[in-house]
């Protein structure tokens, strides 16, 4: 009698433990806006400081709720569009992970779905709705961390190396606004830190920072944050070689006043 019970509740459509089921979440795309400061060869990445609840006057990576007409990479787009001012192509984003732990927000649960932009620029900022400043960050690392900082802050991606562990040990809204960034922003830059090490090697779309043509120099000077090296450290002609299948030598570049002119290269994947 329970068996034919239970099969007459599930042939209903209706599962035994739908009173746990989780219908109506918020949804928010949280962008990692990745770009390249050609007076200091170093990679930045965009922060904003937070101007309402939750995390109110807390650092964080840019983010927006997505609206029901549009798909997640049109959020992302449009973010770029609302907070920079900048109309990008598909091309210079990718999605990263989607983050659900119940713990990662106070109050009503809210998923994020994780997008990485290379802009090709460094644009002046402009703080938009929803926050009080805006600044580019100046990526480093130490030996457990990837370190993010300007003037006045420094920021650092976890070094817990496990995420049920990361969330086990969350500390919400009681951490320190001066050292820590909002939700759990600092476990998605592990992530996308990690991710775009992980791709160097075969599909390094980070370079799009660099504009369509960059200098093997430059390339390095991207490489190296992520892989944890000075750039002394990444030997130019072994660099050349391994990434011969993924650079298209596209000529010299022109240079005014003496020495030879570098010779530029774009990334091979990508349409002319």
């Amino acid at each position: 009698m329970i068996l034919l019970a239970t099969l007459i509740i599930k042939a209903g459509g209706i599962p035994l433990d739908s009173q746990n089921i989780l219908e109506r979440p918020f949804i928010t795309i949280t962008n990692l806006i990745w770009s390249f400061d050609h007076a200091t060869n170093r990679v930045n990445i965009l922060l904003v400081k937070r101007d309402n609840d939750p995390y109110n006057n807390y650092w964080a990576l840019p983010e927006t709720f997505m609206r029901s007409q549009e798909s997640a990479e049109e959020t992302a787009l449009r973010l770029v569009r609302e907070k920079i001012g900048m109309d990008l192509s598909g091309s210079h984003t990718e999605q990263l992970a989607t983050f659900t732990n119940p713990l990662r927000t106070p109050g009503d649960r809210a998923l994020s779905l994780g997008y990485m932009t290379f802009l090709p620029d460094k644009p002046q900022l402009k703080a938009g709705y929803g926050a009080s400043d805006a600044r580019w960050f100046t990526m480093g690392y130490t030996d457990k961390t990837y370190t993010f900082s300007d003037s006045d802050h420094i920021f650092q991606s976890t070094d817990c190396p496990v995420q049920r562990t990361y969330y086990a040990e969350f500390g919400g809204t009681n951490a320190d606004p001066d050292k820590h960034l909002a939700f759990d922003h600092e476990w998605i830059l592990k992530v996308a830190c990690e991710r775009i090490r992980n791709k160097l090697d075969y599909q390094p779309n980070i370079l799009l920072i660099l504009g369509r043509q960059f200098t093997l120099k430059d390339a390095r000077r991207v490489y190296s944050p992520f892989l944890k090296l000075r750039v002394e450290q990444i030997d130019n002609s072994n660099f050349k070689k391994s990434h011969q299948d993924l650079f298209t030598d596209i000529g010299s570049s022109e240079i005014n006043g003496p020495g030879r002119p570098a010779r530029l290269y774009k990334l091979a994947h990508l349409r002319a």
